[in-house]
């Protein structure tokens, strides 16, 4: 939710090098490309090297935010270590967010953004992601996750915008801001604040503590704040992204997001930070209860953008979930393979071996069929 830092790149390229980076210094955005999608909308995506044996995963972004959001996370998971394989890590700006262009329709619902994100994973990708979703991010890969298990191999939910209906400030303000009319008041009356204290502002809002965020990672994000702010779409995307994610709060019955979350058979790790401000931690209890199968950590002192403010720990955790779930899988695959092996010995004990049908032999004796 209003998940308002983007890293501006400086410029986009089609080749996955390695961000260089000074000593102390954050590492550079990844480069990427505009991708069109076989249902016909173009979104950017930015992607780290390829690597031999890496797995592949996709990251989606919250509202507001942009591919650049994990721009460290996936730095430290795509190189393989011991047996960890590596990642090889796609991250698209949504339809009307970072460099993607908006939808063509207008359309800023959940399940479009559902559709564009699927899209995307069918057509770069044969076999199933390690889904990542931050935020609005969240819901859009929970809702992939229930309705598309086959493209999903795990998935990993960091603050995850699932509906929550108990009064908090920051929720209830971006709820102000999605109504009619008064949501464009609101949004230019932001417009005439300074771009470096809105990036302030908004950094003050997604992190527990501020001063966790790098001064590059400053000066990248008011730039794009002002990058967005010359764009005639970027309000247009907020707000109705907003209003698209108010209405899943409110939606009941099996579409409801709870209602998918159960129905998500993925491995499912789940990650809060306990001082977000804008997803209760509490729902972190919810998401234990509902998610069939996976895990759930609330990092400490962490606000609601983990994978930025403490990309250490959400790598850390990854690699550990991702780790126990292959481990799992393949110990289910011995027991399957055994019990098949074990089917197969039976049934040919039962039968016994198999013979051809008697004939009587010269002379009236009967004799076994030759082979």
């Amino acid at each position: 939710m209003t998940d308002l830092i983007n890293a501006a790149t400086s410029g986009a390229q089609d080749n996955a090098a390695a961000p260089v980076s000074a000593p102390g210094r954050p590492i550079a955005p990844w480069p990427g490309e505009l991708v069109q999608l076989d249902n016909g909308v173009q979104v950017f995506v930015r992607r780290t090297p390829d690597v031999a044996g890496a797995e592949p995963a996709v990251f989606v972004h919250g509202l507001g935010g942009s591919a650049t959001n994990w721009t460290d996370l996936m730095g430290l998971l795509f190189q393989p270590h011991g047996t960890w394989p590596g990642l090889a890590g796609e991250a698209l700006d949504l339809p009307g967010f970072g460099y993607s262009p908006p939808p063509a329709d207008g359309d800023y619902s959940l399940d479009a953004r559902v559709a564009a994100v699927i899209a995307l994973i069918e057509k770069r990708h044969s076999r199933p992601v390690h889904l990542v979703g931050n935020s609005l991010g969240g819901a859009i890969s929970t809702r992939i996750a229930a309705r598309r298990p086959d493209l999903v191999k795990t998935l990993t939910l960091v603050s995850p915008a699932l509906p929550d209906l108990r009064p908090r400030l920051l929720p209830m303000r971006l709820a102000l801001v999605s109504t009619p009319r008064l949501g464009e008041t609101l949004l230019r009356r932001l417009q005439q604040i300074p771009p470096e204290r809105r990036t302030d502002m908004t950094v003050k809002d997604l992190y527990a503590d501020p001063t966790r965020l790098h001064s590059d990672r400053r000066a990248e994000a008011v730039a794009e704040v002002i990058r967005r702010d010359g764009l005639e779409h970027a309000g247009d995307a907020l707000l109705k992204s907003g209003r698209a994610l108010v209405v899943e709060y409110t939606r009941h019955g099996p579409g409801s997001l709870w209602r998918e979350a159960a129905r998500v058979t993925a491995p499912t790790l789940v990650i809060h930070g306990s001082h977000d401000r804008l997803v209760n931690p509490s729902t972190a209890a919810r998401a234990a209860r509902s998610f069939g199968y996976g895990r759930v950590v609330l990092l400490p002192r962490i606000g609601h953008v983990a994978m930025m403010e403490r990309p250490d720990l959400v790598a850390a955790e990854m690699q550990e979930f991702i780790a126990a779930a292959a481990r799992s899988e393949e110990a289910r695959s011995d027991v399957a393979r055994a019990a098949a092996d074990a089917a197969r010995s039976a049934a040919s004990v039962v039968r016994g071996p198999k013979i051809r049908p008697t004939r009587t032999a010269p002379g009236g004796q009967l004799g076994r069929a030759s082979s």
